[in-house]
């Protein structure tokens, strides 16, 4: 079992920045596969960016791509989403999850999940 926890999520201009942490407790993160989903109200979660099990292969969505970048620290057992150049339609409650094997841009196959951080992007 691997319990993920966000945090960093908050208020931000256009143009701004904010960087999100998932710490995971449990078994490692090293063992995992690492993603950040998002949902934006009466929308579907879609897929922002994964990272593999050692932090050495990423992935982005095209929207975000050039703009976040996610990193993973597994003495720390944390991941990060560095988001830059934020647009209004960042605006969403970002996730963290976790899976065993490659990383995925399907939400399906992930097996565990945070609780989901609020940002929150403004004009």
């Amino acid at each position: 079992q691997v319990q993920l926890l966000e945090s960093g999520g908050g208020l931000v201009q256009a143009g701004g920045s904010l960087r999100l942490s998932c710490a995971a407790s449990g078994r490692s993160s090293s063992d995992y596969a690492m993603g950040w989903f998002r949902q934006a109200p009466g929308k579907e979660r879609e897929f922002v960016t994964t990272i593999n099990w050692s932090g050495v292969i990423t992935y982005y969505a095209d929207s975000v791509k050039d703009r976040f970048t996610i990193s993973k620290d597994n003495a720390k057992d944390t991941v990060y989403l560095q988001m830059n150049s934020l647009k209004l339609e960042d605006t969403a409650v970002y996730y963290c999850a976790a899976r065993r094997g490659r990383g995925s841009t399907v939400f399906r196959e992930y097996d565990y999940w945070g609780q989901g951080t609020q940002v929150t992007v403004s004009s």
